[in-house]
């Protein structure tokens, strides 16, 4: 018996011939044939930040609150304004004695005034407790002259008056100042005088008492003439106008 033999390829088609292996893959496998290589690689997606929503969320909750806090001043304000309906003092000049006004030739000034003024507390359940008042005088902004007044109690209802002197005793003023001076009392035969009244107020609502506050009391509209001889010149305050003011020191500021 003979052996077949099996011829190792196809026969050509158009004169060629194709090989078994020639359209199939070779194996094992490799990593090129597994994965396309046409594929882009991948690489991994960054986690969100939860630092920042962390930080939003605190943020949004601090607003929140200050919003909260300040809500619930104004109510506050607002229930205290309706039950107490509080007003400022009102301060009047009641009348201001000039009994001396010198200015030197060598710039010093002495100068001797009798000021009263009336205090009024328009409110029926608030007092006010008032600090040693600091009170300072001013011409053109030129200092003429200082004084003070002790502290006392306001009660509800009630006009208090004061009286103190405020006076310079050889005080030296620069050169500039000095020709304000003598500018005003040779052209305008007067002085124009603003007073001014430092001091610290804590104020009385029902049973609380508040923390003490700055307050500063302005006074213009004052014009009084220098008197000649040794009798007292009254100064004109019809027309003087007191203003009270709170200051509210931020830091290294007041306001």
């Amino acid at each position: 018996m003979t052996d077949r033999v099996y011829p190792t390829a196809k026969p050509a088609v158009n004169g060629t011939t194709t090989t078994a292996a020639a359209g199939n893959p070779s194996f094992p496998a490799n990593k090129a044939q597994l994965y396309n290589t046409t594929r882009p690689a991948y690489r991994p997606q960054p986690r969100p930040r939860r630092r920042r929503s962390c930080c939003c969320s605190l943020c949004l909750w601090i607003t929140l609150t200050i919003l909260l806090l300040i809500l619930l001043a104004a109510i506050a304000g607002a229930v205290v304004w309706v039950l107490y309906r509080p007003h400022r003092p009102n301060f009047t000049v009641s009348s201001l004695q000039i009994s001396q006004f010198n200015l030197t030739s060598s710039s010093q000034l002495n100068s001797k005034f009798n000021f009263t003024i009336t205090a009024k507390n328009p409110n029926k359940k608030i007092q006010f407790y008032y600090d040693p008042i600091t009170i300072s005088m001013f011409s053109d902004a030129v200092p003429v002259g200082q004084g003070s007044l002790p502290g006392f109690v306001h009660p509800t209802k009630n006009s208090t008056t004061l009286k103190t002197i405020i006076a310079s005793t050889g005080e030296a003023i620069d050169s500039a100042q000095s020709t304000v001076l003598k500018s005003d009392l040779k052209n305008k035969k007067s002085l124009p005088l603003k007073i001014r009244l430092d001091t610290k107020v804590k104020v009385k609502i029902g049973a609380l008492k508040t923390k003490k506050v700055r307050v500063r009391v302005t006074c213009g509209g004052i014009k009084a003439s220098v008197p000649t001889g040794k009798s007292a010149t009254t100064a004109s305050t019809s027309d003087a106008k007191c203003k009270v003011d709170l200051r509210i020191k931020i830091w290294k500021w007041t306001v």
